[in-house]
């Protein structure tokens, strides 16, 4: 058991670090595969001529030969019926359902674990992947369907994408679990956070963000590895590097505990964002659609990434001016941005350009340094109330919408019309999110 002068916030930085290593590990693989696999092409191409067809018998039955000896064989995969018309969201939690009850029945047969650990698993998942509003996930089933339209009766292409829809919400699921242990928060989708509820044994939570995490690729496998090799390298290499610009991201963002307010300027936000919040929020969910549809067009991607990278942005400046001027009730934890020393839209736009100097005074001497609910966090959400932050960001907020729907009409979007990525699939995560209010 770890000693008790171990704080949350070493023990966060401790974890991201595991993670960050991981995926750079895991990548290079995924890179090192990619090459072998072009490589391997070429040879054969040259050595075509010398070697005779292989009879169809003799060819490989598996393409993981190193790891599939170690299990007992998986069972065929039951996709639930998915009805995308009448009931979207009930039919995404039912692939939920059915991915946590394939783990739970796998984890003892293939693995060992004992039926106590197991159930632990299954706990776990269910208190930490379901519950929110699953905008990410059901974004790549609604881009799917628009980029596929033929294929929105087809029922194990709309399980597929719910799939990948989960991995998306799994991969916010196992950042949150780290990321509230990080920030020392308290309650998480209207409920105490995974490691506030373990209480003395919170410590697990951190090997339970890792589970989670590598349960994200058992998940990718099991349904993309055995139909198309070519697309699920494809699909793996893009959730491996999302995962390593997010983790990045959360790095920057963590390292702010150790930096002067004067570091925590707009590029260094720019920089957070970007990088812990875009990628993975917005610009994973259509590029997963985009690659189950066949999309192979780098252009395409570059440019689905210019408008996803912008929504996502704005999307972290509405959630931290949300976390200040939200209620517990809207949003469904209660904010600490003020106290945990946020590198925040907010801030960094009181600090570095607005605030008198009496009033960067009171920041130097308070913000970061009280607690949740004090009067001080109360007087410096009123400095920028009084500084016309709210104005400030309504304003930021409807130029953002109208910068992003202006990429409509330029070279952007006729390049992911042309590479069948109608405009409807960015017009509808913008939906989603513009003026929400939790």
């Amino acid at each position: 058991m770890p000693s008790s002068s171990v704080s949350t916030q070493t023990a966060g930085l401790v974890a991201v670090g595991a993670f960050a290593v991981g995926s750079i590990v895991t990548m290079a693989i995924v890179s090192s595969t990619k090459k072998n696999n072009k490589k391997n092409t070429s040879n054969k191409q040259q050595q075509q001529p010398q070697q005779k067809k292989q009879p169809q018998q003799q060819q490989k039955k598996y393409l993981f030969p190193a790891t599939v000896g170690t299990k007992q064989p998986q069972p065929s995969i039951n996709y639930p019926t998915y009805d995308y018309e009448k009931d979207p969201k009930g039919s995404f939690l039912k692939v939920c359902d059915m991915l946590i009850a394939d783990i739970v029945t796998e984890l003892p047969v293939a693995y060992d674990l004992p039926e106590r650990e197991t159930k632990w698993i299954g706990d776990m998942l269910d208190y930490n992947v379901k519950g929110g509003k699953m905008n990410r996930g059901l974004m790549v089933v609604d881009a799917g369907v628009l980029m596929m339209p033929n294929n929105v009766d087809d029922n194990t292409t709309l399980c597929q994408l719910a799939v990948l829809g989960w991995a998306i919400e799994w991969l916010q699921a196992w950042l949150l679990v780290a990321d509230d242990i990080m920030d020392s928060s308290v309650t998480r989708r209207g409920q105490a956070c995974w490691y506030k509820k373990l209480d003395n044994l919170w410590y697990i939570a951190i090997n339970d963000a890792v589970t989670i995490e590598t349960l994200v690729y058992k998940m990718i496998k099991r349904h993309f590895g055995s139909t198309n090799h070519e697309r699920y390298i494809q699909l793996l290499d893009l959730m491996m590097e999302t995962t390593m610009q997010t983790e990045l991201g959360q790095l920057s963002d963590t390292l702010c505990d150790v930096l002067d307010l004067n570091d925590l300027t707009p590029q260094r936000w720019d920089l957070i964002v970007t990088y812990k919040t875009s990628f993975y929020s917005f610009y994973l969910s259509v590029a997963f659609a985009m690659t189950v549809a066949g999309i192979n067009d780098q252009k395409a991607y570059d440019a689905a990434r210019e408008i996803l990278v912008t929504m996502g942005v704005y999307f972290q400046a509405q959630d931290d001016y949300l976390d200040c001027f939200g209620t517990p009730e809207q949003i469904g934890k209660i904010g600490t941005d003020i106290a945990d020393k946020k590198c925040g839209w907010l801030f960094t736009k009181a600090y570095h350009q607005l605030a008198n100097a009496e009033q960067k005074a009171f920041l130097d001497q308070h913000y970061g340094k009280c607690k949740v609910g004090s009067k001080e966090e109360l007087q410096i959400k009123q400095i920028y109330a009084d500084l016309g932050l709210p104005k400030l960001y309504a304003d930021y907020e409807q130029s953002s919408y109208e910068k992003i729907m202006a990429m409509k009409d330029s070279e952007t979007g006729a390049i992911l019309e042309q590479a069948g990525v109608p405009w409807q699939v960015f017009e509808k995560f913008l939906q989603k999110v513009y003026k929400r209010s939790k």
